[in-house]
C-alpha cells in the first residue's frame, strides 16, 4: 500500500465521521490498494448536489429533490450512529439519481462514468475463486472486514458497464456493517433496471449476482472472526474437460458408475442386438444402470434416457424401427403407459417387459389411488363446468376412473402453466382441479399468484389471450389435491433450503416443480435472476446444457455451480450431456478452461439403514427397499437423506440382464415381469386401456395444436351425464 493510501485509512479510522460513499473516495491512482481511501473528482456535472450536513441530521430526511445524485457531488457527512439507516438512504439516492434520468442511453452513460472511478484490481486479485458467477461478464469480488468490523469490498469487470454496476454496489455497502450488508434484498434493486436493454439475459442481473456473492462472503468472513463452524458443504461432481472428480463419499458413489465395466456393456449391447430389444428408462434410474446404459446407446441406438411422457414416445419409435421387445425401467405406471400407447398405435404385438418380479411402486400415483383423490374428483363433478388436470405420473387405471367422473387430461412438469392457461382462456368461468401432486399444486397457485402482479405486457408473453384481471379472477377457480407428495422431493424441505442459502446462494439453482414450497420459492427468485430453472427433468437438463454453453461461447475460464434440486438419477445424463459439450469445445492451448460442479443437496441426518430391517423401511402401509447408503453421513434414507428414489432403484442391472436373455420367453419365465394388457373395466363397463388412454391423447391433442382438442372441450361444456364421454377411436 502507497503513502497516500496510508494516509486515507488512518483518516477514515480516526474521523467521527464518515463520507456518505465510500465511493466517492475511491482512489483512482491504479496502484492504489482496491480497498483504500481517496477522494476523487466528479467527471460528469451533478443533477442535484447534497450539501454536508450537521453532525446529529437525520440521513433518512433528505428529500428525494436533495438526493437526485447522491454521488456525483461532494460527499454528505454522517455520523456513525446514523448507520442503521444510512443503506436505505443512499440505496433511495441511486434509484432517484437512475429514476432522473428518462433515456435508457443516458443511464448507460452514467454507469460508464461511475465505471471509471472504480480502481482496478490487481491482477493477483483476478483468480477463479473471486469470480461472481451468473454474470454476462467476467467480474472479480473482494471482500474483507475491516479492523472496526466493518466490510469492505472491491470488485472488477471486463465490461465497462457492469464495471458501473460494480461500482455503485461498492459505493453502497462498503464500509457497512455485516448487518446492513444482509438486509438489503435483491427485490430493493429491482428499480435499478439499467443494463443493455433488449439482450436475452441482461446485464442487469449483475446488480443481484454481486450483491449476494458480497452478502455470502459476508457471511463466511463474519463465522471465521466469531469461531463459529461454517456448514459442512454438500458432495458434488466436478466435471471438466479430462474428466469427473468428486468431492464426498456420497459422489463418488455416483462417479463411480460413470465410466461403466466395458464387459458388462458388452454383455447387454450383443443381448439387445440379437433379440431386437429397445430400452427406456427414466432420467431417477440407479447410477450404475444408467452408466451401463450411457456407454451401450454408442453401439445400439435404440436405448434412450428421458422423462416419463417420452418414455412412451420412444417405445413407438423403436417399435416402428424393429424392435420386437420393450424394457422399461421405471416404476409400473411408466410400464403400463408404454403398453397403452403402443397398443393405441397398433403395436400389441410387440412385448413390454418391467424390471421386477414385484411391485414397483409411487408414493405420488399411489396418492391418486385412493378413496380421498375419488372423493376430490366427485367434489370436481358437481361444480361445472369443470377440468381434470391430472399428472402423468398417474396410473392408467386412476386417469380412466377419474375421467368418467370429470373430462381429465394430462400433464407433464414442463407444460402444466401453459395447460392451465390455455384451459382457462379456452372455456369461460372453468374451474380446474389439478392432482395429485399438493406441492406442485401449491406452487402453480404461487405461480399464478405472483403473475398476478405483472403488467399486462409481462402476462402476454406467457400467453397472448391473458392479462392481470384475467389471471386474478381465475384464481379462484384453481384446486389442487392437498395430499399427494413424491417422497424424493419432499426432502427437499427446510433444512436443505437453509443451507442452500448459506453456502450455495451464488450458485445456479434448478428445482422440479415436484419441491415443497420453500425451495419453490428460492429457485424461482433465482430465476428471475438469470441463475436458476423451475420446471422437468427436461427442462433442468435444457438450463444446465445451456450455461454451459454459454460459458464455452465467451471462452474465458469459468467455475459453474449447479445445485441439483431433484433426482440424485439425474447426474448421470448430466454429466454425459457436459462432458459431450466439454469435449466439443476442443483441448487447444488458446481454449478456455471451463468446470461444472454438480451439488447433491444432502439432508445431514442422512444414515445407511432407518429400521432394524436391513432390506426395508414401512411408509404408511407402504413397504419400501432402501437404497444401501455409506457410513460417512452422506447415505441415502427415507427419513431425511439424498434425493434418491427407492423405487426406482429397484430396477437393477442383473434383472435387465435377466429379462433380456431370457427374451423370447418361451418357457413363460418371465410372467411376474410382463406389463399386460388392461382387461378390466370401468364402472361403466368401458375398458380402462381405452378410457385411460383418452386423457393422454388429449394431452397430446394440446401438445400438437397448443389448443385443448374440440372433443375435450364438448366433454366439459356438454358434462350433464357421464354417460356422455366415450373413448376416442
Amino acid at each position: 500500500m502507497d503513502a497516500s493510501a496510508t494516509i486515507a485509512m488512518k483518516t477514515a479510522a480516526t474521523t467521527p465521521s464518515f463520507s456518505a460513499s465510500s465511493f466517492f473516495s475511491v482512489s483512482l491512482n491504479p496502484k492504489a490498494s482496491p480497498f483504500s481511501l481517496q477522494p476523487h473528482v466528479p467527471l460528469f456535472k451533478p443533477i442535484k448536489c447534497i450539501q454536508s450536513l450537521p453532525p446529529h441530521s437525520n440521513p433518512v430526511k433528505l428529500s428525494n429533490r436533495n438526493c437526485a445524485s447522491a454521488f456525483s457531488c461532494s460527499a454528505a457527512t454522517f455520523v456513525p450512529s446514523q448507520t442503521d439507516e444510512l443503506v436505505r438512504s443512499k440505496l433511495q439516492c441511486l434509484v432517484d439519481e437512475f429514476r432522473s434520468l428518462s433515456e435508457p442511453i443516458h443511464r448507460v452513460k452514467r454507469l460508464l462514468h461511475y465505471a471509471g472511478l472504480l480502481p482496478p484490481l490487481d491482477e493477483s486479485a483476478r483468480v477463479d475463486s473471486n469470480r461472481v458467477m451468473g454474470c454476462t461478464a467476467q467480474v472479480w469480488l473482494q471482500v474483507k472486514v475491516d479492523g472496526e468490523g466493518k466490510m469492505r469490498f472491491a470488485a472488477d469487470s471486463d465490461s465497462e458497464i457492469t464495471r458501473g454496476l460494480c461500482s455503485c454496489l461498492i459505493w453502497l455497502l462498503d464500509g457497512s456493517t455485516p448487518e446492513e450488508v444482509l438486509k438489503v434484498k435483491t427485490d430493493d434493486l429491482v428499480a435499478l433496471n439499467v443494463g443493455l436493454p433488449g439482450t436475452g439475459r441482461s446485464r442487469v442481473n449483475t446488480w443481484h449476482n454481486v450483491l449476494i456473492s458480497m452478502q455470502k462472503r459476508t457471511k463466511i468472513l463474519i463465522a471465521e472472526r466469531e469461531g463459529k463452524a461454517p456448514f459442512e458443504p454438500f458432495p458434488s461432481l466436478v466435471v471438466t474437460a479430462d474428466g469427473v472428480h468428486p468431492k464426498g463419499s456420497y459422489a463418488e458413489a455416483q462417479a463411480k458408475y460413470l465410466f461403466p465395466d466395458e464387459l458388462k456393456v458388452d454383455e447387454l449391447v450383443h443381448v439387445l442386438k440379437e433379440k431386437k430389444i429397445g430400452v427406456v428408462a427414466h432420467f431417477y434410474m440407479d447410477p450404475e444402470v444408467q452408466g451401463i446404459l450411457t456407454a451401450a446407446q454408442k453401439q445400439w441406438p435404440h436405448i434412450y434416457i428421458s422423462d416419463s411422457l417420452v418414455m412412451a414416445d420412444t417405445a413407438v419409435k423403436m417399435a416402428k424401427a424393429g424392435c420386437q421387445f420393450i424394457t422399461v425401467l421405471g416404476v409400473d405406471f411408466m410400464s403400463e403407459n408404454v403398453r397403452a400407447i403402443l397398443d393405441q398405435a397398433g403395436f400389441s404385438e410387440v412385448g413390454v417387459y418391467r424390471m421386477s418380479n414385484e411391485r414397483i411402486g409411487c408414493s405420488l400415483a399411489d396418492a391418486a389411488a385412493t378413496p380421498a383423490y375419488m372423493k376430490y374428483l366427485e367434489a370436481a363433478s358437481s361444480s361445472p363446468p369443470s377440468l381434470h388436470v391430472i399428472y402423468i405420473n398417474t396410473k392408467l387405471e386412476t386417469k380412466a376412473y377419474a375421467h368418467e367422473l370429470v373430462p381429465t387430461i394430462t400433464c407433464t412438469s414442463s407444460n402444466v402453466v401453459q395447460t392451465l392457461l390455455q384451459a382457462f382462456s379456452q372455456v369461460p368461468d372453468l374451474n380446474i382441479w389439478y392432482g395429485p401432486d399438493s406441492y406442485m399444486g401449491a406452487n402453480i397457485k404461487e405461480l399464478f399468484q405472483q403473475m398476478a402482479k405483472m403488467t399486462d405486457e409481462e402476462i402476454a408473453e406467457m400467453h397472448p389471450e391473458h392479462s392481470g384481471e384475467s389471471i386474478r379472477s381465475l384464481l379462484p377457480r384453481l384446486h389442487h389435491f392437498e395430499d399427494g407428495t413424491c417422497i424424493v422431493h419432499h426432502l427437499f424441505g427446510h433444512e436443505v433450503v437453509e443451507r442452500i442459502k448459506e453456502m450455495y446462494c451464488d450458485a445456479f439453482l434448478t428445482a422440479h416443480l415436484e419441491v415443497p414450497g420453500e425451495m419453490f420459492s428460492l429457485a424461482m427468485e433465482a430465476k428471475r435472476r438469470g441463475m436458476g430453472v423451475v420446471g422437468s427433468t427436461q427442462n433442468i437438463l435444457d438450463f444446465i446444457k445451456e450455461r454451459v454453453q454459454e460459458a464455452l461461447d465467451r471462452n474465458v475460464n469459468d467455475h459453474l455451480q449447479f445445485v441439483l434440486g431433484t433426482e440424485s438419477g439425474m447426474v448421470t445424463s448430466i454429466v454425459a450431456a457436459v462432458r459431450h459439450l466439454l469435449g466439443s469445445a476442443g483441448n487447444s492451448s488458446q481454449a478456455a478452461k471451463v468446470t461444472v460442479e454438480i451439488v447433491f443437496p444432502v439432508s445431514s441426518d442422512s444414515i445407511s439403514r432407518t429400521s432394524s430391517s436391513p432390506n426395508s423401511v414401512k411408509m404408511g402401509d407402504i413397504i419400501l427397499p432402501v437404497v444401501p447408503g455409506v457410513t460417512s453421513g452422506e447415505g441415502c434414507s427415507i427419513h431425511g437423506g439424498c434425493a434418491s428414489c427407492p423405487y426406482m432403484k429397484m430396477n437393477s442391472l442383473s434383472s435387465l440382464l435377466k429379462v433380456c436373455h431370457h427374451l423370447p420367453d418361451e418357457g413363460n419365465l418371465l410372467s411376474e415381469y410382463k406389463a399386460e394388457w388392461f382387461k378390466s373395466e370401468t364402472p361403466n363397463g368401458k375398458s380402462i386401456a381405452d378410457v385411460g388412454c383418452e386423457p393422454i391423447l388429449h394431452m397430446r391433442g394440446f401438445q400438437a395444436t397448443k389448443k385443448l382438442p374440440e372433443k375435450l372441450v364438448g366433454q366439459i361444456l356438454h358434462h350433464q351425464d357421464k354417460g356422455d364421454l366415450k373413448p376416442s377411436t
